[in-house]
């Protein structure tokens, strides 16, 4: 199958094929979900995930053996090379709190990085095909840190608190987030 052909599909074709393709791990399911929207230009997602080419060949090869990567490709988005001290601290952060220490966990560290650079919702700039999604994404993922967000917070505005706390910086006008003018947009619906 070449790149025009998955592009003639739909999302839930791309999905079927994915899953049909897929190791059994997991978080396999939701990178389908991730991978079909991508291939579709939805989401906002950059060039090879934001993995680049080698780490995008090897993670289809690890989670998707039967599918050819060569032939799959997608791109809305880009990583913006001036935010690189943003991606750093996000990529960090997101390290520093896997559920586990493997090559898995670590492509979807950099994924979620590249997909916190687009300008909607988390879960649709990742492509996912709603909040839930993500929500399974980061405690399969990151449990230490999707434990923290106990009163579920947006997941890219709490990732960005994450990281003006550990630095130190209080930027909200309440002493509280029960009591915030602004409550709805950290915490309202994001459908």
């Amino acid at each position: 199958m070449d790149a025009f052909a998955w592009a003639n599909e739909t999302l839930e074709q791309v999905y079927a094929r994915l899953m049909a393709a897929r190791r059994g791990d997991a978080v396999e399911e939701t990178l389908a979900r991730i991978l079909s929207s991508w291939t579709l230009g939805m989401g906002a997602m950059p060039e090879w995930l934001g993995l680049g080419e080698a780490a995008f060949h090897d993670m289809m090869k690890h989670h998707f053996p039967g599918i050819d990567a060569g032939t799959m490709y997608g791109t809305k988005g880009h990583v913006d090379a001036e935010r690189g001290a943003e991606l750093q601290d996000l990529r960090k952060l997101l390290l520093d709190n896997r559920s586990a220490q493997t090559l898995p966990t670590f492509w979807m560290a950099e994924i979620v990085t590249a997909g916190c650079m687009g300008n909607d919702h988390l879960w649709q700039d990742l492509g996912l095909w709603n909040r839930a999604d993500l929500s399974k994404l980061m405690m399969d993922n990151f449990a230490p840190l999707a434990k923290r967000n106990d009163k579920d917070m947006k997941w890219k505005k709490f990732l960005y608190k994450q990281l003006c706390d550990a630095e130190g910086i209080y930027v909200c006008r309440s002493p509280s987030c029960e009591v915030c003018a602004d409550y709805q947009n950290c915490f309202g619906s994001e459908e």
